[in-house]
């Protein structure tokens, strides 16, 4: 099967459009439809619903989605392994990541990686959402969060402690809550629509209602509202690993009780081999972590 054919049809379900998809893949708008005619054609089936403005997978483009995907990881897995050392990894690695982790410990990696790498490309999305993985061609999702979906394949890259925090200012005007009781007496920051937080207390879960007047979809958001003294935030060490240094924000100790470490994790759509171009990402993003 023609990997460009391929490449055609992935590219287009990843940017929403055939005409997204020449771009990207510096192609004609005419050449790109004819190749995703020809792969319809040979499979018999119709891939893709489309329109002038959009495009959406059948059910039969859904199914072979996967298999789409996997193909050309193989291609791209056999000429890795019988050019191993030409010009290191090679190839587009999509990365999705939450925005505060992308900016803050992603982005700084990403000049050197490009640098050793000159065959190498990376398209990464920062977005606080779970990204559909499959649907939309990416490689590797960094996650802070337990793994749902049983498709998805996870590796535990590092721990992810967590305490709760707060600007100097905000304790001088409301004190320092000493227990778990005493944040029902407190402003406490927290993503949109989210009403508790999670402790491990004598190490079992225990889930505490907490509330504010401020929320924030973006761990972004609702550190910058806790610099501010707007509340008391459970951040992750590295969030505020400047904060604190300078000063900005002090820990919060509470007896008794510990924020619920649910560490950082590496997410792979399937049990495929991983490709050069992966490994060197998050061999480099791990040691980044210390």
């Amino acid at each position: 099967m023609d990997s460009e054919k391929l490449q055609v049809f992935l590219t287009a379900v990843r940017t929403g459009s055939l005409a997204a998809a020449a771009q990207h893949l510096k192609l004609t708008p005419m050449s790109t439809s004819r190749r995703l005619a020809v792969l319809e054609e040979e499979l018999g089936v119709r891939l893709l619903h489309r329109t002038s403005r959009s495009l959406a997978l059948t059910p039969e483009g859904e199914a072979f989605l996967p298999f789409a995907t996997a193909i050309l990881d193989t291609q791209e897995a056999a000429l890795a392994t019988l050019n191993p050392t030409t010009g290191g990894a090679t190839g587009l690695l999509r990365v999705t990541a939450p925005v505060t982790l992308g900016r803050k410990r992603i982005m700084p990696i990403v000049p050197e990686l490009l640098k050793e790498n000159p065959g190498l490309s990376i398209e990464l999305d920062l977005n606080d959402a779970i990204v559909d993985m499959v649907a939309s061609g990416v490689d590797l999702a960094i996650r802070i969060a337990p793994l749902k979906d049983s498709s998805l394949i996870a590796r535990r890259l590092v721990p992810n402690p967590k305490d709760i925090y707060a600007a100097p200012a905000y304790l001088e005007r409301n004190g320092t809550p000493r227990t778990i009781e005493d944040l029902a007496h407190h402003e406490c920051l927290t993503f949109s629509r989210f009403t508790h937080w999670q402790f491990l207390v004598e190490g079992k879960e225990q889930s505490v209602r907490v509330g504010g007047r401020f929320s924030s979809s973006s761990v972004d958001g609702y550190l910058a509202a806790c610099v501010s003294g707007l509340g008391l935030a459970q951040l992750s060490a590295w969030d505020v690993k400047d904060e604190v240094a300078d000063g900005r924000l002090v820990p919060v100790p509470i007896e008794g009780a510990s924020p619920r470490d649910l560490a950082i994790w590496a997410v792979f759509p399937s049990r495929r081999q991983v490709l050069p171009k992966l490994r060197v990402f998050l061999d480099r993003l791990q040691k980044s972590f210390g």
